[in-house]
């Protein structure tokens, strides 16, 4: 038995890469959670997703008490070990009717991370329903190991790079996982997944946080940042980051756009050596 997982579903997340749903907070901290969000893209006049969508966690203290929140550590520590470290962050609000998707990819693709040990909790703030756009994945999938991607253009793919796995795989048994506000899943580094157009009445907001154990590092030149979120870090891969003490003050956006920097560089680097090798 873990510290919130049962052994059920620890075994379920080894021989099928992925876990769900687990409860993290409330239906109302959830709302809150929102609310914030919310609040400041009115304040800003654009969408958070357009914008602040990588390591938010640097900006707002409401991210920082999701990325900590002892229900989701619990359950990383699980699966990854309890020396950990945020990684990264991606928030990507689909809105009701609109046709953004994801596309079939695995997350490891331009990470570049040794070894390629990384867990996803992807946590609901609003109820992601099948309807809604939640995430279809191929159980098992993370056993193949890195698949090849391409890049295609397309607005409407939600990923950065509209990275696409190009390999083939097998699409004849796939899951959905539905979560609602206030839950999570767990997916590994090499799952395929994707997810398909929000045709609900309502936003669907998730944070996909990515974890690794303080032993992981980046094959990039540049340094990166991560967050030491649970136990130490021997190993010293990453420069910390520092948790925000305020909403989107000048200390908090400072050090966001330094690792966002790093961050978008190492990316472009991963992504020129993943296409020279291919």
């Amino acid at each position: 038995m873990g510290k919130k997982l049962t052994d059920a579903q620890i075994d379920h997340y080894r021989r099928d890469g992925f876990v769900y749903p687990v409860d993290a907070f409330g239906v109302e901290q959830a709302r809150r959670y929102r609310r914030a969000m919310e609040d400041f893209e009115a304040a800003q006049g654009q969408e958070l997703g357009k914008g602040h969508n990588f390591k938010p966690h640097l900006l707002f203290t409401w991210v920082d008490e999701i990325v900590h929140h002892p229900a989701v550590l619990d359950a990383v520590e699980d699966v990854i070990g309890p020396d950990i470290r945020l990684f990264h962050l991606s928030v990507w609000p689909k809105n009701a009717g609109d046709a953004a998707y994801v596309s079939w990819h695995q997350d490891a693709t331009y990470f570049g991370l040794e070894p390629p040990v990384q867990v996803t909790a992807w946590v609901a703030l609003t109820d992601a329903s099948i309807e809604a756009g939640c995430m279809e994945v191929i159980p098992g999938s993370h056993k193949l190991g890195q698949l090849h991607h391409a890049e295609h253009a397309d607005a409407k793919n939600l990923l950065s790079r509209g990275q696409t796995i190009t390999a083939a795989f097998d699409k004849n048994r796939t899951e959905f996982m539905p979560v609602r506000a206030g839950q999570f899943s767990l997916h590994h580094t090499h799952l395929v997944h994707n997810s398909r157009p929000n045709l609900s009445a309502d936003r669907r907001i998730g944070l996909g946080i990515s974890y690794v154990p303080t032993n992981v590092r980046c094959t990039s030149a540049a340094r990166l940042t991560a967050m030491l979120v649970r136990g130490a870090d021997r190993y010293e891969h990453f420069d910390d980051e520092p948790r925000p003490t305020v909403d989107f003050g000048a200390a908090e956006r400072a050090a966001h756009a330094d690792a966002v920097a790093r961050f978008r560089a190492s990316n472009a680097e991963q992504t020129r050596r993943y296409e020279s090798a291919a």
